[in-house]
C-alpha cells in the first residue's frame, strides 16, 4: 500500500502503543504519521511515556480507525530508526498549534522516525512489507 497517499487522503483516529523496557504498555491517540521520502513514518513527540518508551523499546505498533466505514483501517508494526529535534522541520510538519499555555507544558519536541516492519488490514491477516 502507498502508505504516504493512503495517509494524506484518509481522516479517522489513531493509535500508537509503546512498552518500556519491561514491557508495560502504554497506548496514546496519535494524529497521522508523516510519510518522509525515505519511506519511514514520523510522529512529533514531547517527552512524555510514549518517547520515552521508544528510547527503552523501539518496538511500537499503530492503528489507524478510519472515519468512513466501519472496521476500515490499518495496523502498522514500527521500529524506531532515529530521531531529530530540528525545530524548523518540526514547525513545518505540525498540523495544529495550541493555546501558548499548552505549548509550555509540552517541553521540547522530537521527531521520531519509524520503518514500517509488517502491515495489516484493521481486521484479517499479515501483509509483509519486507519482501
Amino acid at each position: 500500500m502507498d502508505l504516504k497517499h493512503y495517509f494524506e487522503e484518509a481522516s479517522g483516529t489513531g493509535v500508537l502503543s509503546t512498552a518500556d523496557g519491561q514491557g508495560r504498555v502504554n497506548v496514546a491517540v496519535y494524529a497521522r504519521p508523516h510519510v518522509m521520502e525515505d519511506g519511514t513514518l514520523a510522529f512529533i513527540m514531547s517527552d512524555r511515556l510514549t518517547r520515552q518508551n521508544v528510547e527503552q523499546n523501539p518496538n511500537a505498533a499503530y492503528l489507524f480507525l478510519e472515519d468512513k466505514a466501519e472496521r476500515a483501517g490499518i495496523r502498522l508494526s514500527l521500529t524506531k530508526v532515529r530521531e531529530s529535534e530540528d525545530p524548523e522541520l518540526i514547525a513545518r510538519l505540525r498540523r495544529r498549534t495550541y493555546p501558548p499555555e499548552d505549548e509550555a507544558g509540552m517541553g521540547k519536541l522530537r521527531l521520531v522516525y519509524f520503518t514500517v516492519e509488517h502491515e495489516r488490514p484493521l481486521v484479517g491477516a499479515l501483509r509483509d512489507t519486507t519482501g
